[in-house]
């Protein structure tokens, strides 16, 4: 499993997550923790899942339509430094954090008696299943993690039924040349229409970099973005639009799932999933 608790990872603590979250302190008015969050992938499920008077902050990040679906619901909420200070003064019964926030910040809260639940970047669908229900335990609420799960459960199910007859080896590409490496969640999301992230065939099984000339020579079906149009704010995106790109890889050949849907492993990737379904079949002959 792919969440901490303090300093103890999951399998060591012998009481379930919502038993411990439900005797940490005083709690709201229903007896369920205060939570505080540190990420943007971890405010995502606290906003789905808790209830709107148990969440004391958000991270900074909450708030960017670029990074978080639920963007618009954050601004209901208090937004957080990222620093140890205000959680501290907020005085949570649980913070809950990704494994990749600041470490440090991370142990000086539970140096200070505060409780963590550590949640780890899932790698495939399992895995985020499996956070939802722990955010559903940590909450107090794992009948409403339950229900999102069939949901993910079930726009898995229509990603399946609308597997291609065609297997397209397709390279997810983002700003400046990165590819989504093979190991990734992203992965895990392409495999359920059939398709095959071809980054493996770059070496890339995390995540890195490619020039165009690798990209152009490795020859993928289809590249996958996370947004279209034809015009380039910045250099970053400038590469997206190179005329070589262009060429052999127009609209019809390029998969668009926004950024916001694939970049945490949470309710939204039934979204996900769904925008995927759609947009195999506008670009499938």
């Amino acid at each position: 499993m792919s969440v901490r608790l303090g300093g103890l990872s999951r399998s060591a603590v012998a009481v379930p997550a919502m038993l411990v979250a439900l005797s940490l302190g005083p709690a709201t008015a229903g007896g369920l923790p205060r939570i505080a969050s540190m990420n943007v992938c971890t405010d995502q499920l606290l906003i789905t899942l808790a209830d709107p008077e148990q969440i004391l902050g958000l991270s900074r990040y909450a708030r960017e339509r670029f990074e978080s679906f639920a963007a618009d619901d954050a601004r209901r909420f208090r937004i957080l430094s990222g620093g140890a200070e205000d959680i501290l003064a907020l005085r949570p019964d649980i913070v809950v954090a990704s494994l990749f926030d600041k470490r440090s910040t991370r142990e000086l809260l539970k140096e200070k008696g505060l409780h963590l639940a550590e949640f780890a970047v899932p790698l495939n669908l399992d895995e985020v299943k499996a956070q939802i229900r722990e955010m559903g335990e940590v909450v107090g609420h794992p009948a409403r993690a339950i229900a999102e799960v069939a949901r993910l459960d079930d726009a898995i199910a229509r990603a399946q039924r609308a597997v291609a007859v065609r297997r397209y080896r397709v390279l997810p590409l983002s700003r400046r040349g990165w590819v989504t490496g093979s190991d990734s969640l992203l992965s895990s999301l392409l495999a359920e229409t059939g398709l095959f992230n071809a980054a493996g065939d770059l070496g890339i099984s995390f995540g890195g970099f490619a020039s165009l000339e690798a990209i152009v020579n490795l020859k993928p079906d289809l590249i996958v973005v996370s947004e279209a149009g034809d015009r380039a704010e910045d250099g970053g995106r400038a590469f997206l639009l190179h005329p070589a790109l262009g060429r052999f890889y127009p609209p019809s050949k390029r998969i668009v799932i926004p950024e916001r849907l694939t970049v945490c492993g949470g309710v939204m990737l039934a979204d996900a999933l769904d925008v995927l379904v759609a947009e195999l079949k506008r670009v499938s002959p």
